[in-house]
C-alpha cells in the first residue's frame, strides 16, 4: 500500500455537492490534496486509478450505497489497509456496527462539527503513514489487529486511542523516534494476542470465571510469539507481553514489578486502562473521567506507575483531545 504521493489525498464520496464543499472548507488546514467522486462507481473507478490515503464515505447515495462501497474496496487486495472513515446522519447503534462490518475504520454522524472532522482525518493519515511503512508480514499482522478490534462494537477504535495517547507521553518523556514509534504500533496491536481467545469470552457480559480469566490472560503471550518474527518484534514483543503486569508485581504474565516492567508497556498499560474506563465494555458500562482518574490515582504505585499516571493526569487535556482523533 505504499503511496508515491509527496502530499496526502483525501477521497471524499458524496453525491451532495455543499456537503462535498464544506468537507473540503473543513479540511484546508489539513497538507493535503481534496477529491471528490459524486458516487459509489465512480469512486471505485478512481481508486482502482490512483489509490488515495483515505476515504471519507457517505453511507445514503442512490444506487450503490456506502456500505456496498466499502466493502468493494475491502475486496481489493491492495486496499485492506486503506484507511476509510464513513460519513452518515444515521445515529443508531446498528448502523456504526453495519459500517464496521462492511469494512470501515471509523464512522462519523452528520451534523459534524469541524475540530472533530479535521482530527479524525489526520488521526487516519497517520495510520496510513504507518501502514506505508509495513512489510507484507507486518500488514497481516496489523490487518489481524483490526479484526480483531472489529470483533466488538464497543472496542471500536480503542486501539487508535490508545496508540495516540501514548505516543503523545512518550512525546512529553523526551523518549527518542524509534521509541515514540514503537509506542505508536504497539498500542495499535497491544491485544493482537485476543485473535486467540473464544468471542465467547471476549464478549461475555459479565465477570470471568477462573478458567475465562486464564483464557483470556493468554492474549499477552499469544500476541507475543504472533510478532516475534516480525522486523520491528524486538520493539513490539516487550509492550504486548508486559502491558498487564502491575507496579506491585501481581500483574501477568511473568509477575514483574516496579521497573522491571519495560517503560513502553507501563505507559501502554495505564493509557489502555483509562480508554477501557470511559468507554462502555460488555461486562460493564462507562465511567465519568472524573471516576476514571480516581481510579488510576487509587492504582498508583500498586498497578500503574505512580509518576507516570501523574503525567497522564496532567496531560489528560491534550489526550482528550487526541481521543476524538
Amino acid at each position: 500500500m505504499e503511496s508515491a504521493h509527496q502530499v496526502p489525498i483525501v477521497l471524499v464520496v458524496d453525491d451532495i455537492k455543499a456537503i462535498r464543499t464544506v468537507i473540503e472548507t473543513c479540511l484546508a488546514g489539513i497538507e493535503c490534496k481534496v477529491r471528490f467522486a459524486p458516487d459509489g462507481p465512480s469512486a471505485l473507478a478512481m481508486i482502482e486509478s490512483e489509490a488515495p490515503d483515505v476515504v471519507l464515505l457517505d453511507v445514503q447515495m442512490p444506487g450503490m450505497d456506502g456500505y456496498e462501497v466499502c466493502r468493494r474496496i475491502r475486496s481489493m487486495p491492495r486496499m485492506r489497509l486503506l484507511p476509510v472513515i464513513m460519513v452518515t446522519g444515521r445515529t443508531q447503534t446498528e448502523d456504526r456496527v453495519k459500517a464496521l462490518e462492511s469494512g470501515a475504520d471509523d464512522f462519523m454522524t452528520k451534523p459534524f462539527e469541524r475540530i472533530e472532522l479535521v482530527a479524525r482525518v489526520r488521526s487516519s493519515l497517520r495510520m496510513k503513514s504507518l501502514y506505508n511503512t509495513l512489510d507484507s508480514a507486518e500488514q497481516v499482522i496489523f490487518a489481524l489487529a483490526a479484526a480483531v478490534e472489529a470483533k466488538d462494537s464497543l472496542t471500536e477504535r480503542h486501539t487508535r486511542r490508545v496508540a495516540e495517547s501514548a505516543r503523545h507521553l512518550g512525546t512529553m518523556l523526551g523518549l527518542p523516534e524509534p521509541a515514540l514509534d514503537a509506542l505508536y504500533r504497539g498500542g495499535i496491536i497491544h491485544d493482537i494476542g485476543k485473535i486467540g481467545v473464544p468471542e465467547s469470552i471476549l464478549l461475555k457480559g459479565g465477570p470471568l470465571d477462573t478458567g475465562e480469566q486464564n483464557l483470556m490472560r493468554e492474549h499477552t503471550e499469544i500476541g507475543a510469539n504472533i510478532v516475534a518474527p516480525l522486523q520491528t518484534g524486538s520493539s513490539l514483543q516487550p509492550i504486548i507481553r508486559h502491558h498487564h503486569e502491575r507496579f506491585d508485581g501481581r500483574g501477568y504474565p511473568d509477575g514483574l514489578r516496579g521497573v522491571e516492567i519495560p517503560l513502553l508497556a507501563r505507559i501502554i498499560s495505564i493509557c489502555d486502562a483509562f480508554d477501557a474506563l470511559i468507554n462502555d465494555r460488555p461486562y460493564r458500562t462507562r465511567v465519568s473521567v472524573d471516576q476514571a482518574i480516581a481510579i488510576l490515582r487509587a492504582g498508583a504505585g500498586t498497578q500503574w506507575d505512580p509518576e507516570l499516571v501523574d503525567l497522564f493526569v496532567r496531560e489528560l487535556p491534550v489526550i482528550e483531545h487526541l481521543g476524538a482523533a
